[in-house]
């Protein structure tokens, strides 16, 4: 009895330094790949992109109205400690920047995951965190490399998401970037006292943005 609860400890244990493993490489795999469109390019973000500007970002409430339902506040260390940290970070999780080609500076960030590796899904979070390039259609081309990253290079079979009702920028922007709407849940989020409809969005696999131009 002890032999087999032991080899199960051991199984265990091996599968998930195995999947430990195969996270690392593709942690590895995605430091290199930077897709890019015409005005636009992503890359993983490191230590450096961290600087105080890109964190006054999550200081920001009209950025972070509809970008967290939670309020606790978005640290530099709750940040490196979920995205690159190696003895901390999510697995299936990966931060990139979105950078304005023009003069390389960085205007917002994308997030893959958490991706589950099961059903081959995973959610698509962007912020356009820079307001100089608000209504350029910047966040629209971005989703659309953002698409193009999880299923041509994470074999991501579909992703989700979900907005806010009254967040109509972000509906539009992901809409025009091929997702659809796929349902409503009614009085979802609670605003200022007021109740509020979570959109419920998603984009299935379609032809690649980046090999083919936007």
């Amino acid at each position: 009895m002890n032999d087999a609860k032991e080899y199960q400890a051991d199984l265990e244990m091996s599968i998930e330094s195995r999947n430990s493993i195969l996270n690392e490489i593709d942690f590895m795999k995605a430091e290199k790949f930077c897709p890019e469109s015409e005005r636009v390019y992503l890359r993983i973000l490191n230590y450096k992109d961290f600087t105080d500007e890109f964190m006054t970002w999550f200081d920001d409430k009209t950025l972070m109205q509809y970008f967290t339902d939670t309020q606790n506040k978005i640290t530099r260390d709750n940040i490196i400690n979920t995205f690159l940290n190696p003895n901390t970070r999510i697995q299936n999780c990966y931060l990139f920047g979105i950078f304005y080609k023009e003069n390389d500076e960085l205007i917002g960030t994308i997030k893959v995951g958490i991706i589950n590796k099961a059903h081959n899904i995973s959610d698509l979070v962007v912020l356009l965190g820079n307001k100089e390039y608000h209504g350029k259609g910047l966040a629209v081309e971005a989703i659309k490399l953002g698409n193009d990253l999880a299923i041509n290079f994470f074999n991501i079979r579909k992703l989700f998401g979900s907005i806010y009702e009254s967040n109509i920028a972000s509906l539009k922007a992901y809409i025009k970037a091929g997702w659809k709407i796929e349902g409503r849940l009614n009085d979802y989020y609670l605003v200022d006292g007021k109740t509020e409809d979570k959109i419920l969005v998603s984009y299935s696999e379609g032809k690649s943005m980046v090999r083919q131009g936007i």
